[in-house]
């Protein structure tokens, strides 16, 4: 029989990234990152004037930031023991949204906290890439952690029967964003979401249809 897979996010989920992220764009760019409620864009405020920048320039300050800045970045308090456990039961793939450009970054990133996983840089919606790994791997059973709700949805139509766990390491910005309706389960701590993990798995059961709320 197959090994069960764990396809889990990184940024806000393994690894800091708002925090690092907002230092960043404050000291070198003068803008404020204030999460007031689930948009990104509407966060970033000139310092000068308060004004929320536009989408477009909101992109390329992120691209600057993995592009130059991912040493910035930390663990989520737990998030490697965790995964270092997980990984004595489980394939592991890192599934992050920092699109093919800077793939490499984020395993070299990651290696420097001795936690080595394949990495997928992708762009959009993780259905597609989650089903995708699905028919590669053939795992037993699979979960799926990430801390963007569409990202829940999007997996919960392409792989209906992988486990979804809704998860966000920042406890600037978690009390602030409901739980993922799509999720099965949400889970901020990492203790407590590793004994979930630990249990579906051992459960080797698929997850069962959504019925959004």
């Amino acid at each position: 029989m197959n090994r069960p897979l764990v396809i889990t996010d990184c940024d806000e989920v393994l690894m800091h990234m708002v925090v690092p992220f907002a230092e960043w764009v404050d000291a070198e760019h003068g803008v404020i990152f204030r999460i007031e409620d689930a948009s990104f864009a509407n966060a970033l405020k000139r310092k000068e004037c308060g004004t929320p920048l536009e989408a477009a320039e909101v992109w390329p300050l992120l691209d600057g930031f993995f592009r130059t800045e991912m040493t910035r970045q930390y663990p989520i308090a737990g998030a490697l023991a965790a995964m270092a456990a997980i990984g004595a039961e489980a394939d592991i793939v890192v599934l992050t949204n920092v699109g093919p450009e800077h793939q490499q970054a984020r395993i070299d990133q990651l290696a420097l906290h001795d936690f080595r996983a394949p990495v997928i840089g992708s762009r959009g919606g993780k259905g597609e890439p989650v089903r995708r790994l699905i028919e590669q791997y053939r795992p037993s059973v699979a979960v799926f952690i990430d801390d963007l709700a569409g990202h829940h949805q999007s997996v919960a139509q392409e792989a209906p029967d992988v486990w979804r766990l809704h998860l966000i390491g920042e406890p600037a910005i978690a009390g602030k964003i409901a739980p993922a309706k799509y999720a099965h389960a949400r889970i901020d701590d990492w203790k407590e979401a590793q004994g979930w993990i630990l249990a579906r798995l051992a459960e080797n059961i698929p997850a069962p249809a959504a019925e959004p709320v």
